[in-house]
């Protein structure tokens, strides 16, 4: 039984030639996802809105769906029901209300009296606004810092060219996905920035094995023009990177269908991004270092080659 290739093992795709048209694709979206990220903003939620969290313990296994449909009817704003643990264990995450704390009380009691006595209320928490403000700071610390450390790590173990285009290319992604929740309205969550911060991951991963590459071929081929060294290095990952792809959107499919809401806008931003990284680690990144003057490092007394955009 031959093995499955969803790309040909002697593909020869001339990216390098159509790299100015993927500049302006690219720098399209972002400029479209920044845009709209300041005019329209995303759609926050509990966790960086701040509002209500409730536990309950069910009576034997938690009819979420019913849960959903008995409190979304009470007209208190977004409402998010999740397992906790254990199937009877759930944590129910309602919108901060307008007002001050008598109107957060009086919703507490409203979403009480509609649980009936058939639960029982474990923990009850007011989740202020100045903790979500404290959530988004954090949050936007964690990409920063994680993005710095790629750089960091990718400048040691390679070149400042390679570091610098690898940056650009995770801006890139992250960037494009939160467009993508601002365009879709999909709520944005802490589950939803770890998604974000798994695609920052799974993208270096991909960019890493055509540097690798790169690296390697420019030892080997130390006659061949730039240019032509790129684009054989990304041809000859190219079956990996769709292979891998394909398989990890097989499984995160899976999860969006049969994963129920609790975890529907985790597999979106998962799904969202591993295309647009697979695309970046291909279209964007290698070609950035044209862009950059990457050079071959040879011995003394030869003359020095540098890529030119």
């Amino acid at each position: 039984m031959k093995p499955l290739h969803l790309v040909p093992d002697d593909v020869n795709v001339p990216f390098l030639k159509f790299r100015k048209i993927f500049y302006i694709v690219s720098l399209a979206m972002v400029l479209v996802s920044v845009g709209l990220f300041l005019t329209k903003g995303l759609n926050f939620g509990i966790d960086f809105r701040g509002g209500i969290l409730v536990e309950i313990k069910t009576d034997g296994p938690a009819d979420i769906g019913a849960l959903r449909d008995n409190l979304g009817s009470l007209g208190l704003g977004d409402v998010s029901i999740q397992e906790f643990g254990e199937p009877d264990d759930v944590l129910i995450q309602l919108q901060r209300q307008d007002g001050d704390e008598q109107a957060q009380m009086a919703a507490l009691a409203t979403v009480t009296k509609a649980l009936g006595d058939d639960v029982t209320i474990r923990r009850s928490e007011l989740v202020g606004p100045k903790v979500g403000d404290e959530l988004k700071e954090a949050g936007v610390y964690s990409v920063a810092i994680s993005l710095l450390l790629i750089m960091i790590y990718i400048w040691f173990r390679f070149e400042w060219q390679f570091a610098v285009a690898s940056v650009v290319a995770l801006l890139h992604d992250v960037l494009i996905t939160i467009g993508f929740f601002v365009i879709t309205g999909v709520q944005f969550d802490l589950a939803t920035l770890a998604a974000v911060l798994t695609v920052a991951g799974y993208s270096i991963n991909d960019t890493v094995v055509v540097f690798d590459r790169i690296r390697e071929y420019l030892r080997k081929f130390r006659k061949m023009d730039i240019p032509d060294l790129l684009d054989l290095s990304i041809n000859s990952t190219l079956s990996r990177t769709t292979m891998t792809s394909f398989t990890t959107l097989l499984a995160l499919i899976a999860l969006f269908v049969f994963g129920g809401e609790a975890i529907r806008g985790f597999t979106m931003a998962l799904i969202f991004g591993i295309v647009i990284g697979t695309y970046s680690s291909i279209c964007v990144a290698s070609p950035l270092l044209m862009v950059l003057r990457l050079r071959r490092k040879i011995p003394e007394g030869e003359e020095t080659q540098e890529a030119g955009a």
